[in-house]
């Protein structure tokens, strides 16, 4: 098969972005030929570079709303695609979802969307919820399917009436294993807590703060990983509950594998996901995980068994799972094998190319 990949950028390191470049290699590997297209390129687009993958950056792909821009970038996307003549277009992200539906069926490419977690969904201001919503919703007669990253966001998007049930498709995120040497060991003692998120809005920080300010008399020690607007506030609280000592903020990091694996347990505080592929990474590496119970968290984390799942902004029941997971080795170690034999039967990268093949070529009408 001839594959163009379309996203919106590549400047930002996010799930998407990382899927992209991790399923585009894969296939390549497997025989296909693949490119990439996006509104920006950088570091990662030379990553892609590296690992032999065509890429084409397309002006007027802008992450920012823009309606003469979008315009622009609709017709910017089909002359890429008219020039490499695809089989099949796979898009990712609200932006690229869009714009490539549109410039596929003007060219007559089969376009295929990936959502990534919806706009439209519990927990985002009501106001912005509804203008996704209108966008998927024009958008999604576009598709010749859309594949959804769990089973949650595949409901969502029936719930939302975007599509019939048979042209929305659960794959779900998966990630590539790792050897040995990146393999956490839960039992160390004391622990170290780690949390890979941005200092976003929809992440919950505060909540995480708040639980382990009343864990004093434990010992352990946090590492937030990752960057963003609400780093000052979120540094400010850890000042006011006099953890500064026991929390280190450690920015952007292109090593969170190697932090996983010198940490004991693995947290998510959020307030909402579609189906995070950093609980993927801590599973893989054989963490324990607590996290928040939004989107597709449990079918990932089974409650009780890989980790926890705590109700959203809820600092007792997060307090006490904590204190479960920190004053029991045992419990870490049991926890975080569990996860890692999850990750081995359900969430290895071979999974994810196979499904996503079938997907295709379905369309394509090759099977």
């Amino acid at each position: 098969m001839k594959i163009a990949f379309l996203i919106t950028q590549l400047t930002n390191i996010g799930g998407a972005q990382i899927h992209v470049r991790d399923l585009s290699t894969a296939l390549q590997a497997a025989g296909h030929d693949v490119s990439v297209l996006a509104g920006t390129d950088g570091a990662f687009a030379e990553g892609l570079a590296q690992r032999g993958i065509p890429f084409y950056h397309v002006r007027h792909l802008a992450h920012a709303v823009n309606p003469l821009g979008d315009v622009r970038g609709v017709f910017a996307v089909r002359d890429v695609l008219r020039e490499i003549r695809p089989d099949i277009l796979s898009t990712h992200s609200t932006k690229a979802g869009m714009v490539g539906r549109i410039a596929g069926r003007m060219l007559g490419i089969p376009t295929v969307f990936t959502a990534h977690g919806w706009g439209f969904t519990e927990g985002r201001p009501p106001l912005q919820a509804a203008a996704f919503w209108a966008i998927e919703r024009s958008a999604a007669p576009w598709a010749a399917r859309i594949i959804t990253v769990c089973e949650s966001d595949r409901e969502a998007a029936l719930r939302a009436h975007l599509a019939s049930p048979e042209r929305v498709v659960t794959v779900y995120n998966a990630m590539p294993d790792v050897g040995e040497t990146l393999r956490a060991r839960p039992d160390g003692s004391p622990p170290r807590l780690v949390m890979v998120a941005r200092l976003a809005t929809f992440k919950d920080h505060p909540t995480l703060l708040q639980a382990l300010a009343g864990l004093k008399d434990l010992d352990w020690h946090l590492d937030l990983v990752g960057d963003g607007p609400l780093r000052a506030d979120v540094e400010a609280l850890a000042e006011s509950l006099t953890l500064t000592e026991r929390v280190s903020f450690l920015g952007y990091r292109p090593d969170v594998p190697a932090l996983l694996a010198r940490a004991q347990v693995f947290l998510l505080a959020t307030k909402w996901e579609g189906f995070p592929r950093s609980i993927l990474e801590a599973m893989r590496a054989g963490l324990p995980v607590v996290a928040s119970d939004v989107g597709g968290v449990r079918e990932s984390v089974v409650d009780g068994t890989t980790g926890y799942v705590v109700p959203p902004g809820d600092v007792e029941a997060l307090r006490e799972r904590l204190r479960a997971l920190i004053a029991d080795a045992g419990l870490r170690d049991e926890m975080g094998a569990a996860g890692r034999a999850r990750y081995e039967e359900q969430f290895t990268f071979d999974h994810l190319v196979e499904r996503m093949t079938e997907v295709y070529e379905t369309v394509l009408g090759r099977r």
